[in-house]
């Protein structure tokens, strides 16, 4: 058997880790030979649930579980760490500004960057969840400058999944018979859900998703607004925020960096929008196609792009270039 991976998820006793734990634990993300160590992290107050959590995944009896680790000190939970999915951020408050939400959360993202820095393997994959998670992801990145800036993702895959979902449903077909949407730039109310390039197997035929839909209104208007808002409709509704569906998102984004995506298929992350081909600035964390090969994303470049998708596009990455902006402020003050 493989020697066994350190994973640390930070966010820790929270209600994401609370679903996520578990699939990780017993082989949903990296396979069902691979051991692993499992690294919680919250801060000091949560501690004690945190305690709770590690009970709960010792009585799971999963056996490819050789260690639960509750820490709240950084340099302990990311010593040689092989994966960090970086969860906790702080949460919005009532009347709280979106600068100074993003002043907290930059606080957090350049501790644990440099922790990262110090402390993980080079090797590390990151992933951040916490939001905003395209800042996030980039304040990280940049505090961590010995780790490869490819390293680090954050994540777009429930809005991916969504619009998967939401086609699937108008089209009446599984949602794995679905592929190739596209979530562009921001995981905010500016991202872009895109099935211009999209497929959809119909009684075994494939066929593009504006065919398939057959409803251009709809796909130009109210499946995007859906996708955007959805984070918003279940809170409404749950009065908490989505935790099984992000839980489960996180897991196929891991998944597909450890194994690959398949052949002909990309899927949706946020990346470095370094070298892009889509005239996108170059110093953001951007949401894009990707394929992965060997651990590595590549953009999925050269795909035709219309008037209609370059002006969203456009939107949700000026939004990015403002939070990057401000937040740069913040990291040098």
């Amino acid at each position: 058997m493989a020697e066994p991976i350190r994973v640390v998820v930070t966010g820790a006793a929270g209600q994401i880790a609370y679903s996520l734990l578990y699939g990780i634990a017993k082989g949903d993300v990296f396979g069902k030979d691979q051991p692993l160590i499992l690294v919680l992290l919250d801060i000091p107050p949560m501690y004690p649930v945190m305690e709770g959590v590690v009970m709960e995944l010792q009585d799971c009896a999963l056996p490819l579980l050789r260690e639960v680790i509750a820490s709240d000190k950084v340099e302990e939970a990311f010593k040689d760490i092989d994966v960090a999915i970086l969860v906790g951020s702080m949460p919005r408050k009532e009347g709280m500004e979106r600068k100074d939400l993003l002043k907290a959360n930059v606080a957090i993202f350049k501790s644990q960057g440099s922790a990262l820095d110090k402390f993980a393997k080079k090797t590390v994959k990151v992933l951040v969840v916490g939001n905003p998670a395209n800042t996030n992801c980039l304040i990280a990145s940049k505090s961590a400058p010995s780790i490869p800036k490819e390293n680090f993702s954050c994540l777009t895959r429930l809005d991916h999944n969504r619009a998967c979902s939401q086609v699937a449903m108008r089209c009446g077909v599984s949602s794995n018979s679905v592929k190739n949407v596209i979530i562009w730039g921001n995981h905010s109310s500016t991202q872009y859900p895109d099935v211009h390039h999209a497929k959809v197997n119909v009684g075994g035929a494939e066929k593009a998703a504006y065919d398939a839909v057959k409803n251009d209104a709809w796909l130009r208007g109210d499946f995007i607004s859906t996708v955007q808002q959805r984070g918003a409709a279940v809170i409404k509704a749950r009065k908490l925020s989505s935790a099984m569906s992000a839980a489960k998102a996180i897991c196929d984004h891991m998944h597909d960096i450890w194994f690959g995506t398949k052949e002909g298929e990309f899927i949706s992350m946020g990346v470095y929008a370094g070298g892009n081909s889509y005239g996108i600035p170059e110093d953001l964390i951007y949401s894009f196609p990707v394929q992965i090969k060997n651990k590595t994303w590549k953009i999925v470049d050269g795909l035709p792009i219309n008037d209609f998708s370059r002006a969203k596009m456009d939107a949700t990455a000026a939004e990015l270039v403002e939070e990057r902006d401000t937040a740069l402020n913040f990291l040098s003050q």
